[in-house]
């Protein structure tokens, strides 16, 4: 990954947004959601686009490009809503420790390698320990559902 966090092309905001549209009516991939989280500054309710990970009978959300403001966002507020068609789930997130991340950073580059590998260092398939020098850099966080 990058040292810096890569802001997003115009290309890149458009295919985003075209893609939220699909998941708020439910036609994008299934392992696609629309994640609204409430900005810590401003209160406002933002959305975009994120590729849920299911690994180890867990849900998780990674952030590939860095510090994103999802990302800040999410860890500011505690909790996320899950967007999907008619569908959604308000969650709490827990935001692991960098050495519990390699493992799920790989798993996620291994299942998005395709769209997400321009914002790795480390190559698809790479063992686990290869994500260490990157986990700091990478917000990880489990989902955890309401009891």
């Amino acid at each position: 990954m990058p040292e810096t966090f890569q802001k997003e092309s115009a290309l890149t905001r458009f295919f985003n947004r075209l893609m939220g549209h699909a998941v708020k009516l439910g036609i994008a991939p299934g392992y696609m959601r629309l994640l609204e989280v409430r900005g810590r500054k401003s209160g406002m309710t933002f959305s975009t686009p994120v590729n849920l990970l299911e690994f180890q009978g867990r849900r998780w959300l990674v952030a590939a490009r860095g510090e994103t403001a999802w990302a800040r966002n999410a860890r500011a507020a505690g909790r996320v809503v899950l967007r999907r068609g008619a569908s959604s789930e308000s969650l709490t997130v827990r935001e692991l420790a960098d050495a519990d991340k390699p493992e799920i950073i790989k798993a996620f580059l291994d299942r998005f390698a395709s769209q997400v590998q321009r914002f790795f260092d480390v190559p698809a398939g790479s063992p686990a320990g290869a994500f260490r020098a990157v986990a700091s850099r990478t917000p990880v966080f489990e989902l955890v559902g309401d009891a």
